[in-house]
């Protein structure tokens, strides 16, 4: 492979604002697995946010690669997978499997697809350092007439637009809004771009939590919401709390803790088939590979208030946010009829740019 811009590359990144910010160009926040890919003739490689081919994983698009992409380019986008007229993050996960039949198996059952939004290169040429609008026009031009399952990221300049795909766009599992300033230049690993995602908030049971990295203060505390047979489930984690938070909740939290997990709602996390029938904390993971993923048990006494951005399936998608504890609520009444469900959308639409 012989390109002006060679793997690995670390893609450009997004820091948090409460709100779309105006003069910019805007696009969908895909929630998939970032990825850049490099293209030299028969020669591809999908490389991960963190710069880890992720190839392999993906033998369908490396087909599509060559069958859709120029001859010689980098282009950045994102890897999804759609179920059901929804981007489905789960069955992403699963492609990330170390058995080649495994991965032959599931590009053919769920396939990818790969959502472009950005060109670093094209023939001999680097792009990186022009801006943002150009880069636009040029992937415009080098992508027209694309076919599935390689797309072109609908993007608009009009903020009334953008706030429309705001609303709209996470009924089809999309994950918010991000805004690019129209002269940026490409900066690989640096947050130069603007995310805008949703947050809401809802009362969980703390039912446990894992002690930090750097010893034996609270890291995460363990979220848990009651289905309609009324049994507690995992729903994810809150954690980013200060140092001397993290040791005053070790404190704070002795009163509930267990000696051991027995009679703890989860208290089979350590089996494996019991995550078969029920999402408990714990679960192997071939992303946390030998991360601990050991907990403390805690009796499922205690309510906080968390804020989320959205759901994936039964459970938070991304790590929630420690707001207060509420001593008003009762562990029972912590339901999933409490969350609030985006309308639907239909994801066709946003990949065809017609939204």
């Amino acid at each position: 492979m012989d390109l002006p811009v060679m793997p690995p590359v670390k893609p450009m990144l997004a820091k948090s604002v409460s709100a779309i910010p105006p003069g910019m160009q805007y696009e969908a926040k895909w929630d998939g697995f970032r990825a850049i890919i490099h293209r030299d003739g028969d020669e591809v490689v999908i490389g991960s946010r963190t710069g880890k081919p992720l190839t392999r994983y993906f033998p369908e698009l490396v087909t599509a690669v060559r069958e859709r992409l120029p001859e010689r380019c980098v282009v950045d986008g994102e890897i999804v997978i759609v179920h059901e007229g929804r981007l489905d993050f789960d069955r992403l996960t699963e492609r990330i499997h170390p058995a080649k039949s495994r991965v032959d198996t599931l590009a053919g059952r769920t396939p990818a697809s790969f959502v472009a939004f950005d060109l670093l290169a094209l023939g001999d040429g680097t792009l990186v350092d022009i801006e943002q609008a150009q880069r636009r026009e040029a992937l415009e031009a080098a992508l027209i007439g694309v076919e599935a399952p390689v797309y072109l990221a609908p993007a608009t300049t009009d903020i009334e637009r953008a706030r429309e795909w705001f609303e709209q766009y996470e009924g089809a599992g999309l994950d918010g809004v991000i805004a690019k300033p129209l002269d940026l230049p490409y900066r690989p690993d640096f947050r130069a771009m603007y995310k805008i995602k949703h947050e809401r908030t809802a009362d969980a049971v703390v039912a446990g939590y894992r002690l930090h990295k750097s010893g034996p203060v609270v890291g995460s505390l363990l979220l848990g919401l009651h289905d309609a047979r009324g049994v507690l489930q995992h729903v994810g984690v809150c954690a980013a709390f200060p140092m001397r938070r993290r040791a005053e909740l070790v404190e704070e939290l002795a009163p509930l803790r267990m000696e051991t997990a027995e009679g703890h709602p989860w208290a089979a996390w350590a089996e494996e088939a019991a995550h078969e029938g029920a999402r408990l904390p714990g679960a192997p993971s071939r992303w946390s590979g030998t991360k601990d993923l050991s907990w403390i048990a805690l009796r499922p006494e205690r309510v906080c208030e968390v804020a989320y951005d959205h759901m994936e399936g039964d459970r938070f998608r991304h790590t929630a946010q420690f707001r207060r504890w509420r001593p008003d609520r009762t562990p029972e009444s912590c339901t999933y009829a409490q969350l609030e469900e985006p309308v639907g959308y239909d994801l066709a639409s946003v990949l065809s740019g017609l939204a």
